[in-house]
C-alpha cells in the first residue's frame, strides 16, 4: 500500500481515508486479507485507528472479519452486485424524481463541474479522479432536503461496491462511455424531464453492471484468502 503521508482530521479519519483508497486503487483487492500492522506502518498511525477503520467499513460492507483469520476486502458474487444494483435502481429513481424539481442553479453548476472534471479524468486515465468525480455528479443530482435516509441507504450502497466500480473504470473505453451517458444525464436534468432522466440513469448502471457480472465470479470460495 502506498504511503500517503499525514492527511487532514482525526487519526482514526486519516486511516479510513487511506484504506479506502487502497481498496479503490487496488492496492487491497477483493478477497485480499488486510494486514493492520502493515496499513498501520504505511500510514504512520498505530494499529487502533487502523482496527477502529475497518469497523466502520465492515459496516459498509467494503470488508469482512473472519473470527481467528482478521479483516479481508469483501469478495462479492455476480448475484450479490445484481441485487445490490436492483436495489439501487429503485432507490435511486425515487431520490431522483423528488431532487429533480428542487435543483436551483447552484445545484446544476456542481453537476455540471462533476461532468466536466470527470471529463477531464478520463483524458488523465486518472481512474481515482473520475471515480470521485462521477460519485460527485450522481449524488448532486440525487440529493434534495427530506431525504436524509434514502440518500444514506443510497451511500452504503455505493459504498460496498466501490472496488468493483473501480474494476469497471479501468476499462478505456467504458471510461469514455461514461463521460457520453453522463452528458446524456444532463441534458435530461437541464429539460427537467424525469423520464428521460430515469431511462438515461438505467442504462448508465445497466451497462456497468453487465460490465462487471462478466467478469466476476459467480459462486467464489469463501474461505479464499487472496
Amino acid at each position: 500500500m502506498t504511503s500517503r503521508g499525514s492527511g487532514p482530521g482525526t487519526t482514526a479519519q486519516h486511516a479510513l481515508d487511506g484504506l479506502r483508497r487502497a481498496i479503490v486503487d487496488g492496492e487491497l483487492r477483493p478477497g485480499q486479507r488486510v494486514l493492520q500492522e502493515e496499513v498501520a506502518e504505511t500510514l504512520g498511525v498505530s494499529v487502533a485507528p487502523v482496527r477502529e477503520a475497518l469497523r466502520a467499513l465492515e459496516q459498509e460492507g467494503q470488508v469482512v472479519y473472519r473470527p481467528r483469520r482478521g479483516y479481508f476486502v469483501t469478495e462479492l458474487r455476480a448475484a450479490d452486485l445484481e441485487e445490490i444494483y436492483e436495489l439501487r435502481q429503485v432507490l435511486e429513481e425515487r431520490a431522483a424524481r423528488r431532487a429533480l424539481p428542487t435543483l436551483d442553479a447552484d445545484a446544476l453548476h456542481r453537476i455540471e463541474l462533476a461532468a466536466r472534471d470527470c471529463a477531464d479524468a478520463v483524458e488523465r486515465a486518472d481512474v481515482a479522479a473520475e471515480l470521485e468525480a462521477n460519485r460527485r455528479f450522481h449524488f448532486a443530482i440525487l440529493e434534495s432536503p427530506g431525504q436524509v435516509h434514502v440518500m444514506r441507504l443510497i451511500q452504503l450502497l455505493w459504498d460496498s461496491t466501490e472496488a468493483y466500480r473501480a474494476m469497471y473504470y479501468n476499462s478505456p473505453q467504458e471510461r469514455r462511455e461514461a463521460v457520453h451517458a453522463h452528458d446524456r444525464i444532463l441534458e435530461a436534468v437541464r429539460d427537467r424531464e424525469a423520464d428521460r432522466l430515469i431511462t438515461e440513469m438505467d442504462a448508465h448502471r445497466d451497462r456497468a453492471l453487465r460490465v462487471l457480472t462478466a467478469i466476476l465470479p459467480r459462486d467464489p470460495d469463501p474461505a479464499r484468502e487472496g
